[in-house]
């Protein structure tokens, strides 16, 4: 009796991890137009989707975005990247910047909307800390010069805890409670998950959806080959167990916040439950 209710609970599960991904598949137009504020009567177009990703090194586009980035690209948006190094750690900048370029063209991101940044005062280094007020005035000038209205970066936690990412949710940060930033762009912030839920894959899917979050980017079949292809172009995940990515949660999800300093107050006080979670990832 117990092998049929341990059985029954196991599919259950499964069950319920389809119906959660169908629906947010669904949704997500939906989701968008409420983060973005879009009129309740009015479409959301995709022109109405400018949105940047800001990253601190090559891999964290495939690492811990692919999923948002494939399904705004699905939508038609017109997304870009802003990656704040080169990569150069362990001295392979020029490789890992041309691996960059051919991981965003795997994922939908063209090279002509790819920005790195090779600035001295910004290396690939998890004991160097960046300063704040020079990676706010990179990302800032970014989002003028092309009026992106979506900004999507790392959570206080940095999802994997490395200094350079947090350096970018600090500027990011600073830039919203400064004014900074244009009224008609929300910032976006990854979700940090602890090591197990990170390593449970898609089973982690439940859990982002019980959890406070304003929008959940999900990835079918298809999008789990791009984002592995992508995974695949790069030589530093490739030296470094990159095996363990495939599996990784990020691969398939991608739970966000919208501003960043809470969790979706506004949603929460007018008792709407969006999307859920994203995000985590291995430290160098």
């Amino acid at each position: 009796m117990s092998v049929y209710l341990v059985v029954f609970v196991v599919l259950s599960y499964f069950v319920w991890i389809k119906c959660i991904y169908n629906r947010h598949r669904r949704t997500l137009v939906k989701s968008l137009k409420n983060v973005l504020d879009v009129s309740p009567g009015r479409e959301l177009d995709s022109a109405d989707i400018r949105a940047l990703i800001v990253t601190a090194h090559p891999d964290d586009e495939c690492m811990f975005f692919a999923p948002t980035i494939i399904r705004l690209v699905e939508l038609n948006a017109s997304v870009h990247l802003l990656c704040l190094s080169e990569g150069n750690y362990y001295h392979q900048g020029a490789q890992r910047k041309q691996e960059l370029l051919n991981s965003c063209a795997v994922l939908g991101i063209p090279g002509s909307r790819v920005t790195i940044v090779d600035h001295k005062k910004l290396p690939d280094d998890p004991k160097t800390e960046w300063s704040v007020s020079l990676v706010s005035s990179v990302i800032v000038k970014h989002i003028r010069a092309h009026s992106f209205n979506m900004v999507l970066t790392f959570d206080g936690r940095g999802v994997s805890g490395h200094a350079n990412h947090i350096a970018i949710h600090k500027a990011v940060s600073h830039l919203g409670s400064s004014g900074q930033v244009p009224n008609d762009c929300c910032l976006l912030s990854l979700v940090t998950v602890g090591l197990i839920r990170k390593y449970i894959s898609f089973l982690e899917l439940p859990l982002s959806w019980l959890l406070p979050s304003c929008l959940l980017c999900t990835t079918g079949s298809q999008g789990y080959r791009q984002a592995k292809v992508s995974l695949e172009i790069d030589t530093w995940l490739a030296e470094t167990g990159r095996w363990l990515l495939l599996e990784s949660a990020h691969v398939f999800l991608a739970p966000l916040n919208k501003g960043m300093y809470s969790i979706c107050a506004e949603n929460a006080r007018a008792g709407t439950k969006f999307g859920k979670r994203d995000a985590t990832a291995e430290q160098r």
